[in-house]
């Protein structure tokens, strides 16, 4: 088992959010370093500005990934994440951008990701995928 596992946006969104749902995760192996792909880190940015956030919960936001390892991109990851998206066009099921960022990153660090989204990660060859809901 890998020490490290890349929580995808959704996870980190109910961690986030805290509350009975974080509370009952499973999937997320026993001290494992959690780390977010620097898209994660992106798109939560990104809900801080579509959502007006003002100044302390921006602050919080900040404070909040500093928790997290992130995962930046390199040459390698680049083209990780064109194979990726190649391959899932291919078999006629295209992958946000977005996600195989993600997906990459885990691929490119050998690094399993935690998703609540199984079926958006399927079919992506070399990707361990943990669902939160797993024992």
């Amino acid at each position: 088992m890998s020490e490290y596992v890349l929580i995808d946006t959704d996870v980190c969104s109910v961690l986030m959010r805290g509350g009975e749902r974080a509370g009952s995760l499973r999937g997320w192996p026993a001290g494992a370093v959690p780390c977010l792909s620097f898209q994660t880190v992106a798109e939560l940015w990104q809900w801080a500005e579509v959502r007006n956030w003002g100044k302390r919960r921006r602050a919080e936001l900040d404070r909040w990934l500093r928790r997290f390892a992130v995962v930046p991109y390199d040459a390698e990851l680049c083209r990780i994440w064109g194979q990726i998206r190649a391959h899932r066009r291919r078999i006629g099921r295209p992958l946000a951008a977005e996600d195989a960022w993600i997906a990459a990153c885990a691929i490119r660090h050998g690094i399993p990701l935690l998703t609540l989204n199984r079926r958006d990660f399927e079919d992506i060859p070399d990707l361990e995928i943990l669902t939160g809901d797993e024992p």
